[in-house]
């Protein structure tokens, strides 16, 4: 841990804290023009299609929660099923849909890959019951929350990654092999008044190797705003990318979210910028936790995806349940 705790190298000062969120509702941070409406009968392009199991497979579950499935492994990243998003059970944002699929019902899951430790991506009830469901898992979360997990969850077998850091796990049983890399994301953590920044953010390449090959490859990339650096590196480091689960939901206003959270067309941007194959879009939808509607992400990606020339069907936006091959 940094004896001051950790920080982002290409901005200062990005920490939000309870007073930044006052001044928000205060109406500090409120953007000079108004969130445009949407066009009536607007729809993000999403046909019905075969899913073949026997391919790699992604299913949106809610939020920030998806459930990737490459050969023999299952992986899930910032799982949450919970009612509300909060440190107070009976107060705070509250879904707005059901989770796409039962927690009771997941597969067995070989790895959960936490990208940091805010509530709406570190939920104790969640990994809690996915810890005891799910016997043997392995956790995957960002420097210093292990401590967290050390504390709240008994029996968890968690493994810390830093920034370009690398951990690989081979099965015994088949000799498949996953590499786990931490990679660069601009956000903060923190769960209360007193640990600002005490553990690290992220987002993760993942790799499964079968015989030394390379299978598949996919990029979770967290919570993070945008710059013109680190998604750059993550490119020339591991492009091609065959999937990245990229956030495109809580934007606005821009004032108050431009440094943590990245827009739609930020999204399109890094989808370039690390050479992704297939994106899908997730951080929205199901806890309000910004000003802009549920609808307003869908709309804002499919109008950056037009001004870039790429197809809606190389980033995907889905309902929540639903999988598609990638």
């Amino acid at each position: 841990m940094k004896k001051k705790g950790y920080r982002n190298p290409y901005q200062k000062r990005i920490y939000r804290g309870w007073v930044h969120f006052v001044l928000w509702q205060l109406g500090y941070y409120n953007d000079p023009y108004p969130i445009p409406d949407i066009p009536p009968n607007f729809q993000f392009p999403n046909p019905q299609e075969i899913v073949a199991n026997d391919h790699p497979k992604v299913t949106w579950i809610n939020h920030s929660s998806f459930l990737v499935e490459v050969a023999t492994k299952k992986f899930l990243v910032d799982p949450i099923w919970n009612k509300r998003c909060s440190p107070i059970p009976f107060f705070g944002p509250k879904r707005s849909h059901p989770a796409g699929i039962d927690l009771k019902k997941l597969p067995f899951i070989n790895y959960v890959i936490i990208s940091h430790n805010h509530y709406d991506h570190l939920d104790r009830e969640s990994v809690t019951q996915l810890n005891q469901l799910h016997k043997g898992v392995s956790w995957i979360v960002p420097k210093g929350v292990k401590k967290w997990f050390d504390k709240n969850i008994s029996g968890s077998w968690v493994m810390e990654l830093d920034w370009w850091e690398s951990l690989t796990v081979e099965d015994p049983t088949n000799g498949e092999k996953v590499t786990f890399t931490g990679t660069p994301a601009q956000h903060f953590s923190g769960r209360g008044m007193l640990d600002k920044n005490k553990s690290l953010w992220m987002g993760c390449m993942v790799e499964l190797f079968a015989t030394n090959n390379l299978i598949k490859r996919f990029y979770f990339a967290g919570d993070t705003g945008y710059n013109p650096y680190d998604f750059k590196k993550i490119g020339k480091k591991f492009s091609p990318i065959d999937l990245s689960l990229l956030p495109i939901g809580v934007y606005t206003p821009r004032k108050f979210m431009r440094p943590v959270h990245i827009n739609p067309s930020e999204a399109v941007a890094i989808h370039n910028e690390v050479d992704s194959r297939l994106s899908v879009g997730g951080h929205f939808g199901t806890f309000r936790l910004s000003k802009e509607s549920f609808l307003h992400p869908p709309y804002e990606l499919h109008k950056a995806l037009k001004e870039s020339g790429i197809s809606w069907e190389n980033f995907r936006v889905l309902n929540p349940g639903q999988t598609i091959n990638w």
